[in-house]
Protein backbone atom coordinates (compact mmCIF):
# COMPACT_ATOMS: atom_id res chain seq x y z
CA UNK A 1 0.00 0.00 0.00
CA UNK A 2 1.03 3.57 -0.62
CA UNK A 3 -0.24 6.45 1.45
CA UNK A 4 -0.55 9.88 -0.14
CA UNK A 5 -1.07 13.06 1.83
CA UNK A 6 -1.72 16.37 0.11
CA UNK A 7 -1.11 19.81 1.55
CA UNK A 8 -0.85 23.41 0.43
CA UNK A 9 -4.42 24.19 -0.51
CA UNK A 10 -6.13 27.40 0.51
CA UNK A 11 -8.21 30.38 -0.51
CA UNK A 12 -6.65 32.88 -2.90
CA UNK A 13 -7.57 35.63 -5.31
CA UNK A 14 -7.66 35.26 -9.07
CA UNK A 15 -4.16 35.63 -10.49
CA UNK A 16 -2.46 34.35 -7.35
CA UNK A 17 -0.25 31.27 -7.06
CA UNK A 18 -0.27 28.19 -4.85
CA UNK A 19 1.99 25.18 -4.57
CA UNK A 20 0.44 21.87 -3.64
CA UNK A 21 2.54 19.11 -2.14
CA UNK A 22 1.95 15.38 -1.95
CA UNK A 23 3.93 13.18 0.42
CA UNK A 24 4.11 9.49 -0.43
CA UNK A 25 4.88 6.75 2.10
CA UNK A 26 4.56 3.02 2.43
CA UNK A 27 5.07 1.26 -0.87
CA UNK A 28 8.10 2.26 -2.87
CA UNK A 29 7.76 5.51 -4.77
CA UNK A 30 10.06 4.23 -7.44
CA UNK A 31 8.63 3.60 -10.90
CA UNK A 32 5.21 5.05 -10.10
CA UNK A 33 3.64 7.68 -12.28
CA UNK A 34 2.17 10.48 -10.20
CA UNK A 35 -0.69 12.78 -11.04
CA UNK A 36 -2.96 15.52 -9.82
CA UNK A 37 -6.67 15.37 -10.39
CA UNK A 38 -9.30 17.83 -9.27
CA UNK A 39 -13.00 17.74 -8.54
CA UNK A 40 -15.28 20.75 -8.41
CA UNK A 41 -18.67 20.61 -6.65
CA UNK A 42 -21.19 18.72 -8.72
CA UNK A 43 -18.63 17.69 -11.32
CA UNK A 44 -16.66 14.56 -12.11
CA UNK A 45 -13.06 14.21 -11.04
CA UNK A 46 -10.87 15.48 -13.85
CA UNK A 47 -7.23 15.10 -14.77
CA UNK A 48 -4.93 18.08 -14.29
CA UNK A 49 -1.31 16.94 -14.63
CA UNK A 50 0.89 13.84 -14.54
CA UNK A 51 4.56 13.01 -14.32
CA UNK A 52 6.22 9.70 -15.11
CA UNK A 53 9.14 8.10 -13.33
CA UNK A 54 11.80 9.47 -12.92
CA UNK A 55 10.37 12.89 -13.78
CA UNK A 56 11.26 13.84 -17.36
CA UNK A 57 7.92 13.18 -19.02
CA UNK A 58 4.98 15.33 -18.00
CA UNK A 59 1.49 15.81 -19.37
CA UNK A 60 -1.14 18.47 -18.72
CA UNK A 61 -4.80 19.02 -19.32
CA UNK A 62 -5.43 21.83 -21.78
CA UNK A 63 -7.20 23.80 -19.06
CA UNK A 64 -4.03 24.12 -16.98
CA UNK A 65 -1.30 23.95 -19.58
CA UNK A 66 1.06 26.91 -19.34
CA UNK A 67 -0.13 27.80 -15.84
CA UNK A 68 0.51 24.65 -13.77
CA UNK A 69 3.77 22.74 -13.39
CA UNK A 70 4.06 19.26 -11.94
CA UNK A 71 7.36 18.05 -10.49
CA UNK A 72 8.67 15.31 -8.24
CA UNK A 73 11.52 14.91 -5.77
CA UNK A 74 12.27 11.20 -5.80
CA UNK A 75 14.73 11.43 -2.92
CA UNK A 76 12.01 12.84 -0.69
CA UNK A 77 9.05 10.88 -2.12
CA UNK A 78 7.31 14.14 -2.90
CA UNK A 79 5.22 15.44 -5.78
CA UNK A 80 4.36 19.08 -6.31
CA UNK A 81 1.91 21.11 -8.34
CA UNK A 82 2.89 24.72 -8.85
CA UNK A 83 -0.23 26.66 -9.84
CA UNK A 84 0.17 30.14 -11.27
CA UNK A 85 -2.38 32.52 -12.69
CA UNK A 86 -5.20 30.87 -10.77
CA UNK A 87 -8.74 31.38 -11.99
CA UNK A 88 -12.11 30.89 -10.26
CA UNK A 89 -12.63 27.84 -12.52
CA UNK A 90 -9.65 26.22 -10.79
CA UNK A 91 -11.67 25.99 -7.58
CA UNK A 92 -11.84 22.32 -6.63
CA UNK A 93 -10.56 19.65 -4.30
CA UNK A 94 -7.19 18.56 -5.63
CA UNK A 95 -6.14 14.93 -5.31
CA UNK A 96 -2.74 13.32 -5.63
CA UNK A 97 -2.65 9.89 -7.26
CA UNK A 98 -0.10 7.16 -7.97
CA UNK A 99 -0.23 4.53 -10.69
CA UNK A 100 2.01 1.65 -11.67
CA UNK A 101 1.29 1.33 -15.40
CA UNK A 102 -0.07 4.55 -16.75
CA UNK A 103 -0.61 6.14 -20.12
CA UNK A 104 -0.39 9.69 -18.82
CA UNK A 105 -1.91 11.08 -22.02
CA UNK A 106 -5.23 9.43 -21.18
CA UNK A 107 -5.70 11.14 -17.84
CA UNK A 108 -7.92 8.32 -16.63
CA UNK A 109 -8.69 7.81 -12.97
CA UNK A 110 -8.74 4.06 -13.65
CA UNK A 111 -4.99 4.05 -14.27
CA UNK A 112 -4.20 5.14 -10.73
CA UNK A 113 -4.06 2.76 -7.80
CA UNK A 114 -3.57 5.06 -4.82
CA UNK A 115 -5.23 8.33 -3.90
CA UNK A 116 -4.82 10.98 -1.26
CA UNK A 117 -7.64 12.54 0.72
CA UNK A 118 -7.55 15.81 -1.20
CA UNK A 119 -6.85 19.45 -0.45
CA UNK A 120 -9.25 22.31 -1.14
CA UNK A 121 -8.30 25.15 -3.47
CA UNK A 122 -10.67 28.09 -3.65
CA UNK A 123 -10.08 30.96 -6.07
CA UNK A 124 -12.22 34.05 -5.79
CA UNK A 125 -12.61 36.73 -8.43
Amino acid sequence: QMQLVESGGGSVQAGDSLRLSCAASGRTFRAYAMAWFRQAPGKDREFAAAIKWPGIITYYADSVKGRFTISRDNAKNMVYLQMNGLKPDDTAVYYCAAGGVVDVTQGSTFDYDYWGQGTQVTVSS
